[in-house]
């Protein structure tokens, strides 16, 4: 059992779901793992372990994942749950849903429970395991979802690959509504996809690559908006990268049907173009996709067409990612540089961003009850402060994930993680995590 710390935080500004978008001024005292006090900014606070300067900064609910690869048990040459644990805190998360393509799968009850137990053995955010839709992610029979559900898994996905079969997706959508459970589904026709190393379209042609055509994404979107109202499951869309699937998804809502959907920063932020270069560094998947693309996504997360902002953090070792094009494994890091990417790219309120980092990614993993709560007495005190403002250079060689896959070495970008506090736990501090 660790200590428990008591945290003051001073002088920063409150944005959470209940504030408006200006937010207001406050200090924060912290003890128990839960917020004790928030005062007027200036009042008088308790003595603490820790004294936060949070001056300029924003004082929000810590920001959540819903799409993460840990790659343990398995690649830990990748990744392993205690760096990107660290990776996470380091970006501000105070939760992240640990993605099933391990080796072995996350589809048994044995393997969901040592990726939640290798999570609180880091102690620098919460992990929360997703399941398999179908075992060992094949597409042909359904994971035990009952005895993973009782294990505390409440959002299931193949991610990877998408559900080929109708009549399973049609079944396991079934059972996932009788469960109250949700699943996610990775839209991708295999069909449509055999080979290629890129989107589909003029950039693909000149450089004489195979391409991954919308539609293979599109078709999937199509059928399991119809299926999700056959039969009154919920489904969440994970990664959607093209303008059509964003439409079909707010036609979806409007007419309240059960679907949330997720965007990642690299497909608001990069474009085909950027395989010019044939640098497997920005081979992902979905692939990359055009600025009209990268436009509808944008304004897919203004409208709330798209509910979350999720990294797809796909950490690879060197000697994997550094293969030829059309060998290396498609995958880049996103935890990092996720706040700042969505501060620096999107026309959007700071609170909206928030809203789509960490509140409404919440309830979707079913973890609203611990993660993206207001900072108000008595909540749990997983809390991010950041600087929106600072200015900062990517580098890979400075990153705390085990691999150094990012496509943003260099880059320019505006807003900055100073402090994280996970379950009353100060784990980063002035930018350096603390275990």
């Amino acid at each position: 059992m660790r200590e428990e710390q008591t945290i003051n935080i001073r002088g920063g500004r409150i944005l959470d779901e209940t504030t408006d978008a200006q937010g207001r001024l406050a200090d924060v005292h912290i003890s128990v793992g839960v917020i004790a006090d928030v005062v007027q900014a200036g009042s008088k606070l308790p003595k603490a372990d820790f004294d936060l300067d949070a001056t300029d900064c924003i004082i929000s609910p810590g920001f959540v994942d819903l799409h993460v690869h840990l790659r343990e048990p398995g690649r830990e040459e990748s990744e392993t749950i205690e760096t990107g644990s660290r990776a996470a805190a380091l970006g501000g998360f105070t939760a992240v849903v640990a993605m099933p393509n391990t080796e072995p799968s996350q589809d048994s009850r044995i393997v969901v429970e040592f990726v939640r137990s290798q999570g609180v053995r880091a102690g620098l955010c919460e992990v929360v395991p997703s399941g398999c839709i179908t075992v060992g992610r094949t597409g042909q029979v359904l994971a035990p979802y009952a005895e993973l559900r009782d294990a505390g898994v409440m959002l299931f996905t193949d991610d990877g690959n998408g559900v080929q079969d109708p009549l399973l997706m049609r079944r396991a959508l079934e059972y996932a509504r009788d469960l109250d459970i949700t699943l996610a589904q990775h839209c991708e026709v295999s069909s449509l996809t055999a080979g290629a190393v890129m989107h589909e379209g003029s950039c693909c042609s000149h450089l004489g690559l195979p391409g991954w055509p919308a539609l293979a994404e599109e078709l999937m979107v199509h059928r399991d908006i119809e299926l999700v109202r056959l039969t009154g499951s919920r489904i969440h869309f994970l990664h959607l990268s093209t303008e059509r699937s964003v439409e079909m998804v707010r036609q979806a809502k409007a007419e309240g049907l059960p679907v949330t959907a997720e965007a990642t920063p690299h497909h608001f932020t990069l474009t085909d173009e950027a395989l010019r270069s044939f640098d497997p560094v920005f081979k992902v998947n979905p692939p990359l996709r055009t600025p009209a693309d990268i436009a509808a996504l944008k304004e897919g997360l203004r409208d709330g067409t798209i509910d979350a902002i999720a990294t797809d953090h796909a950490p690879h070792a060197s000697h994997l990612k550094e293969q030829p094009l059309d060998q290396a494994p498609p995958g880049m890091l996103g935890l990092e540089t996720a706040l700042a990417l969505s501060l620096s790219e999107l026309d959007m309120e700071i609170q909206a961003v928030l809203a789509a980092l960490s509140w409404n990614p919440a309830r979707i993993a079913g973890i609203g009850d611990r993660h993206g709560r207001p900072i108000a007495v008595g909540e749990p005190a997983n809390i991010a402060i950041f600087d929106p403002t600072s200015e900062w250079v990517v580098d890979r060689e400075v990153v705390a994930s085990k691999s150094k896959n990012t496509p943003y070495h260099g880059r320019r970008v505006r807003g900055q993680v100073r402090h994280t506090i996970f379950a009353g736990q100060l784990v980063v501090r002035d930018g350096v995590a603390q275990r």
